[in-house]
């Protein structure tokens, strides 16, 4: 008997999208589980359905053959079901101790005591380090989440659900994560582990699930599959590997970026930029590796204009832009596509022709008499994006709002990359998007480099920068550490530096 039983599982969202279509899915005691799909094929809407953020609007669950009803999530914690989110749900200003005591049952008489020691004791048990006393604030992505994991095994967590629980580590913290969950698994819990990264369904998982379009294609053992099946499976064709191949060499000739002794602040007051030096040349792609909260941000807002540097230069084609405005740095030819989808993206009440228009405004081709906007220009130019880059939208005129997290991401992605820039400032491009867009996306980058545009990537995914990127630096604490010409690519040397093992 599976420990958990989804039938016919069948959930709408207004006007009338099918998000999931009479799912039937079976997952057993003590095993890791993985559920892949694309962008909107109904993974997230199933796994809210299951932890009782969402209602069915048919179907039943059964939790060890009985049939139960989660009108929400605290209905799903009583039968052991805890879920750890891609955005992490701690308070940043409570020490680790005082996030997990909420919502426990302790004593009245110094009930911080009593969480320590169970905090001790799981972590023990489970190779989770971590310092009770430290605050959210104070710790890497890879020890937050440890501490959102810990709840849950300190809660009796009998199903844990992952939801993209890589996304923001360094190699190395992946592989750690992934020695916790093994020992989670051995000792008899059972782990949903939703993922986009196929080579993580093959280093972690015992079955897998396919969705496609709100519906299940396939469960199957994951030593029965490969990655090329389970690829067209999900997309419904076989996806091609070594894109770089299509990558022509750069010239080496013309810097389009130079960024020199640059020192900028934080939101705090601190200098989170701490002389940083480097190039980038026409047609060349470089990336920056580094966990989240090394000075990425800081340097990438310092760059585009919004953010003053307190110290140093930045030129855009040798101009010195250290303190022009952001218009002025789109005139020279430079396309940012930002960390921020919602706000530095784009304004979500804005219909998508004017989110096309927030970025091109000033050009010639969409203006009459360098004055009147030209809508038509803009509605061909909004349908073109729309076209290329497979942005699901059944009206242009309507809000941005009304297009999914992925849709946003290609809207924006697009409407950088058709002004033929001379840089490109991409911070996680293909972050949260499935194989098919990820892929698609990091081409139309390629092809942007082939045409002459000069391409600094900053990510968190170190298989997308050695797929695409000539150089890679590595940044931590505000620093470069570390830089890797192709030729000399080692992801578990950059993962050390990541970390901040290792450098100068």
């Amino acid at each position: 008997m599976p420990l958990v039983k989804l039938k016919n599982i069948t959930k709408f969202f207004p006007p009338n999208i099918l998000a999931n279509d009479h799912i039937n899915l079976e997952v057993n005691v003590g095993e890791i589980h993985a559920i892949l799909g694309e962008n909107g094929a109904g993974k997230s809407t199933l796994m809210k359905i299951l932890y009782g953020m969402l209602q069915p609007d048919e179907g039943e669950i059964y939790i060890d053959g009985r049939k139960v009803t989660f009108r929400s999530p605290r209905d799903a914690m009583k039968y052991g079901i805890r879920m750890v989110h891609q955005h992490f749900m701690l308070i940043e200003n409570h020490t680790v101790a005082e996030n997990i005591a909420l919502g426990m049952r302790t004593s009245i008489v110094n009930p911080l005591k009593e969480v320590k020691r169970r905090i001790r004791e799981v972590s023990d048990s489970y190779g989770l380090k971590v310092d009770p006393d430290d605050y959210i604030w104070q710790l890497s992505a890879g020890e937050k989440q440890r501490v959102e994991i810990l709840r849950a095994l300190i809660d009796d967590v009998r199903i844990l659900i992952l939801d993209e629980p890589t996304s923001i580590l360094t190699p190395n913290e992946v592989e750690k994560l992934f020695e916790v969950l093994r020992r989670i698994r051995d000792s008899g819990k059972t782990i949903l582990f939703v993922t986009h990264k196929l080579k993580e369904v093959f280093q972690i998982s015992d079955r897998v699930t396919v969705l496609r379009k709100g519906r299940v294609i396939v469960t199957k053992e994951t030593s029965e599959t490969c990655e090329e099946e389970l690829a067209r499976l999900m997309i419904g064709e076989i996806a091609v590997n070594g894109i770089n191949s299509n990558k022509s060499n750069y010239s080496g000739n013309g810097v389009v970026l130079e960024v020199e002794d640059l020192h900028v602040l934080n939101d705090k007051g601190v200098t989170a930029v701490k002389g940083v030096n480097f190039k980038v040349r026409s047609g060349e792609i470089v990336g920056i590796a580094g966990v989240a909260g090394n000075g990425q941000r800081e340097l990438v807002e310092a760059i585009v204009g919004l953010r003053r540097a307190v110290r140093g230069r930045i030129r855009i084609l040798n101009r010195d832009v250290t303190k022009a405005s952001v218009l002025d740095r789109l005139k020279l030819g430079l396309a940012h596509i930002p960390e921020d989808r919602i706000g530095a993206g784009v304004v979500p009440r804005l219909s998508i022709v004017d989110n096309i228009l927030l970025t091109r405004y000033f050009e010639k081709t969409f203006t009459l008499n360098s004055i009147i906007i030209n809508y038509g220009k803009i509605r061909e130019a909004t349908r073109e994006v729309i076209s290329r880059f497979n942005v699901k939208a059944s009206d242009i005129s309507m809000p941005a709002s009304t297009l999914s997290g992925g849709n946003i991401q290609k809207l924006i992605v697009g409407r950088e990359l058709s002004k033929n820039p001379k840089i490109i400032v991409a911070v996680h491009p293909t972050y949260g998007l499935d194989i098919a867009a990820s892929s698609y996306i990091r081409r139309m980058i390629i092809d942007a480099g082939n045409k002459g545009a000069g391409v600094l990537l900053v990510s968190e995914d170190l298989d997308e920068l050695i797929e695409i990127c000539d150089r890679i630096m590595v940044m931590f604490e505000g620093r470069i550490v570390g830089e890797f010409s192709r030729e000399s690519f080692e992801p578990h040397t950059i993962g050390l530096l990541m970390a901040g093992i290792g450098g100068g």
